[in-house]
């Protein structure tokens, strides 16, 4: 049996601890070995050996119906076992340690749902979980320096069923290891994106499904969707479709990176409104590029190495591919526009054989 658990308010982080990390309003000290203490403002609420509990108490410590962001702040490391830890509104929760996770069906290790400010702005997770991080219908949340070293599950998911989350901001996730996507948006109406990092990812590195009023810095890949219909970077189900059925440019990416994995980028399913500024795609295993019954695409710059053929399509479901224009230097793979869309515009080099429309 472990020994009672101990630490304090003003306990040190773990060697691994994030820079400027901690100092919230609620802490968790301690260890596996030592046990584990929740303090509120320099006060004792929990002693015991259990993470989770410390965890919970330190989220149930803060000022009910708060009208203002209260913080805490996990030093500790620890599994919390099979179970969630719900955020509240006006709430802001950082791991300085790492927090390892169970699965419970259907569930976040981390969630928020109808909450407004919230915040995670530092976070090491592993484990298995169903979803790592997971939200629907929340406003203002921050995501922070998230790094998701995962052996299954999927990263972060916004609900598919939940009402429209407004102001999502994720500074930098770097997600590794997962069976499904790496970051997996719904119902998204503004969203800013830093970068998102994804190694050895099972499906999508990023997906965008019915998301608009998008600014993305960086979606970088290797080893992504490998054997699947995913990509690196995918767009589906409506993304960048404005609310009166127009396509206007607002989703914008600066650059993707696709190295290895299945497709590189993806955009389908009357998606559109895409501006992406550079490409830097290579041995992609499915198409470096397919743009199927999407509407106002960009792709400015770039390269294409080998991998699959840049392609645009059309399935007869949706009404053709129109106004699209890519300018890339594409080598040792094709080019092919089959069916012909509708003002498509191409800027081709390198020494890629074309067949267009």
């Amino acid at each position: 049996m472990l020994a009672l658990l101990t630490a304090t308010l003003t306990g040190g982080a773990p060697a691994m601890a994030q820079q400027d990390c901690g100092g919230g309003d609620a802490v968790v000290t301690g260890s596996q070995q030592q046990g584990f203490t929740t303090s509120y403002r320099g006060q004792t609420v929990y002693q015991g050996e259990s993470y989770i509990v410390a965890t919970w108490e330190a989220v149930g410590s803060l000022t009910p119906g708060r009208t203002s962001q209260e913080s805490v702040s996990v030093m500790a490391s620890g599994w919390i076992g099979h179970h969630t830890i719900d955020l509240p509104s006006h709430t802001s929760f950082e791991v300085c340690g790492i927090m390892d996770v169970g699965n419970t069906t259907g569930r976040g290790a981390i969630e928020a749902f109808g909450a407004t400010d919230v915040a995670i702005p530092h976070l090491t997770m592993t484990g298995s979980p169903w979803f790592g991080l997971h939200f629907g219908a929340v406003r203002g949340l921050h995501l922070g320096q998230i790094t998701l070293d995962l052996t299954g599950g999927l990263g972060v998911r916004f609900d598919r069923e939940s009402p429209d989350s407004i102001s999502v901001v994720m500074d930098r996730i770097h997600v590794s290891g997962t069976d499904n996507h790496g970051v997996e948006t719904w119902n998204v109406n503004g969203l800013d994106i830093g970068a998102v990092i994804a190694r050895d990812v099972g499906y999508a590195g990023l997906l965008l499904n019915n998301t608009r009023n998008a600014r993305i810095g960086l979606v970088d890949g290797h080893n992504v969707a490998t054997g699947t219909g995913y990509a690196t970077f995918r767009v589906a189900n409506t993304a960048g479709r404005a609310a009166d059925g127009g396509y206007d440019t607002n989703v914008v990416v600066d650059k993707v990176v696709a190295h290895g994995g299945g497709r590189g980028i993806f955009c389908v399913s009357q998606s559109g409104g895409l501006h992406v500024g550079e490409v830097e795609l290579s041995g992609t295993g499915g198409n470096a590029v397919l743009i199927e019954n999407c509407y106002n695409v960009t792709l400015a710059s770039g390269t294409v190495d080998g991998g699959g053929e840049v392609r645009i399509a059309s399935r007869s479901e949706f009404p053709l591919t129109r106004d699209v224009s890519i300018t890339l230097e594409v080598d040792g793979t094709s080019v092919r526009e089959s069916p012909c869309g509708e003002n498509i515009t191409w800027r081709i080099t390198g020494d890629a054989p074309q067949h267009i429309c």
